[in-house]
């Protein structure tokens, strides 16, 4: 399994923004997906997260009523709106994946990991 990250960037605090993660080398519609963020100098923090089985969400406290995500299985792509950002959401943003029917909000509850991409909230 391949996960491959995208969509980061710089904004301005309040703004918007769009990560997206897409999967190949196995059957995206069977796994559970999740979006976890490394802001400087701290650990890795769940932020997100939507199950294969019927879609249903999670979220951190942090960014409920901001962020938003959804899946399309037919093009293997997990999507995480970012709305209201603030400098407090920079970070490296890493999506997930793993075969459970739960979502997990440790990082050592997925079994792959995309790449990382890097959103800047500037003041």
């Amino acid at each position: 399994v391949q996960l491959q990250a995208s969509g980061g960037g710089l904004v301005q605090a309040g703004g918007s923004l769009r990560v997206s993660c897409s999967m190949s080398g196995d059957t995206f519609s069977r796994y559970t997906m999740g979006w976890f963020r490394l802001p400087p100098g701290k650990e890795r923090e769940f932020v997100a997260g939507i199950k294969w089985t019927d879609g249903g969400p999670s979220y951190a406290d942090s960014v409920k009523g901001r962020f938003t995500i959804s899946r399309d299985d037919s093009k293997n792509t997990v999507n995480l709106e970012m709305n209201s950002l603030s400098p407090e959401d920079t970070a490296v943003y890493y999506c997930a994946a793993n075969r459970a029917y739960w979502i997990g909000i440790l990082p050592s509850q997925y079994n792959y990991w995309g790449q990382g991409t890097l959103v800047t909230v500037s003041s």
